[in-house]
């Protein structure tokens, strides 16, 4: 172990204000925090395809949204304090061990599965505000914010663990409460945790996580992809189907293209409160929609080229294009303004959502090769007019 390393083992963790030179980059624990979210939302998007209907993507919502508050409340701790000393890692390791617990509950979320999940999250609360107090009474961090961030969180713990425990459905409206208080604590005007001048994250460092974790949630789908294709089996298929799984594949290619080079990494124009905070929740709209893409690609390998698209995997394909795309562009909105933003126009995002929501009211009539004409369409129009446009702005121009 270098000297650094063995250092940042007993260092006390600070408030990066205080942390005088430091790096924006993941530190390995967060990346291995983001491992276990690989499995987890891999079990989530199987639980999407195997309840295709409203009670199905409602709940598989829910339950994704909980996931990424548990990540994203975590990314936000590490943005704001260098915390890499031996206790912090221990606190990691269990808070690990209460993802594992949530995403093992999930096949059975809406059954006995649920006190599992609840009482994990709470768990995963606990610790939360665990690293918080932390942070005051041993860190060097004496102001009045990581004091309410515990107190928010082990409240919360406790809302959360009394959901457990209750009759459904009153369990789940209890627990939704409490997902919607984590935001509205930070965000409420006057009470707020944004109103704290340290309450400032490490902007760089809080979009490379955005940007890691969308990458870990568009390539579910190519997980998906390939574990439908082979239990299937790849030699019994016709060629038109093995056109389809590859289409599937560009597919969750062409969405990390749109939202790379269009906002990934990309800071906040500003540091209000509603900016942050619109760049918040977009994210979280963005890898909730793309996992169901993923989900909605898999059922390529279901047809071939002249039976119509799966009714219920084209609905969620379509929305959640719609909504993807949709993302970007809030993203887009709220953040510093790069060269490519002239050519990813608001109006060819507003084309893609509306071909998008087009081809969800066609798909069930049309074979899927012109489903998948009207949705590729839809979705590679985000990447090859904006490259048109480019190569037409920087073309020389030609003597007469």
């Amino acid at each position: 172990m270098s000297h650094e390393g063995a250092k940042s083992l007993w260092t006390k963790p600070k408030h990066h204000f205080e942390a005088g030179e430091r790096s924006d980059h993941v530190h390995w624990v967060e990346l291995f925090y983001d491992l276990i979210h690989v499995a987890t939302i891999f079990i989530l998007g199987n639980y999407l395809s195997h309840h295709l209907d409203i009670q199905g993507v409602l709940t598989f919502a829910g339950v994704f949204i909980a996931l990424w508050f548990a990540w994203a409340d975590l990314s936000a701790y590490n943005s704001l304090y260098i915390s890499t000393d031996a206790w912090h890692r221990v606190v990691m390791a269990v808070l690990i061990c209460t993802v594992m617990i949530m995403g093992a509950a999930i096949p059975a979320i809406t059954g006995n599965g649920w006190p599992y999940f609840a009482l994990a999250f709470a768990v995963n609360r606990a610790l939360l505000a665990l690293l918080y107090y932390r942070v005051q009474h041993i860190g060097e961090d004496a102001s009045a914010l990581p004091r309410e961030m515990g107190r928010n969180f082990l409240v919360l713990a406790a809302v959360f663990t009394l959901s457990a425990f209750l009759p459904k459905p009153a369990a789940f409206w209890v627990f939704a409460i409490g997902v919607i208080s984590i935001q509205l604590l930070y965000a409420l005007p006057l009470v707020g945790l944004l109103r704290f001048e340290r309450f400032v994250p490490r902007l760089g460092h809080l979009a490379e996580r955005f940007a890691l974790l969308t990458l870990i949630v568009l390539g579910e789908g190519f997980f998906k992809l390939v574990v439908t294709l082979s239990e299937k089996g790849v030699y019994k298929v016709t060629p038109d189907i093995l056109i389809n799984f590859i289409i599937g594949g560009l597919s969750i290619f062409a969405a990390c293209w749109v939202y790379f080079e269009t906002v990934g990494n990309s800071h906040p124009r500003n540091e209000r409160t509603p900016t942050l905070v619109i760049w918040w929740l977009a994210h979280l709209l963005l890898m909730l929609c793309g996992v169901m893409i993923g989900v909605a690609v898999a059922g390529e390998v279901k047809i071939g080229f002249m039976d119509p698209f799966p009714v219920d995997y084209g609905a969620v394909g379509c929305i959640g294009l719609a909504g993807y795309i949709g993302a970007v562009w809030i993203i887009q909105s709220v953040t510093e303004p790069s060269d490519i933003h002239q050519y990813a126009t608001p109006l060819l995002h507003a084309f893609g959502i509306a071909l998008s929501i087009a081809t969800f009211f066609i798909v069930p009539y049309v074979p899927s090769i012109v489903g998948n004409m009207l949705w590729g369409t839809a979705l590679f129009s985000q990447i090859l007019i904006p490259l048109l446009r480019a190569r037409l702005a920087h073309k020389p121009v030609q003597a007469l």
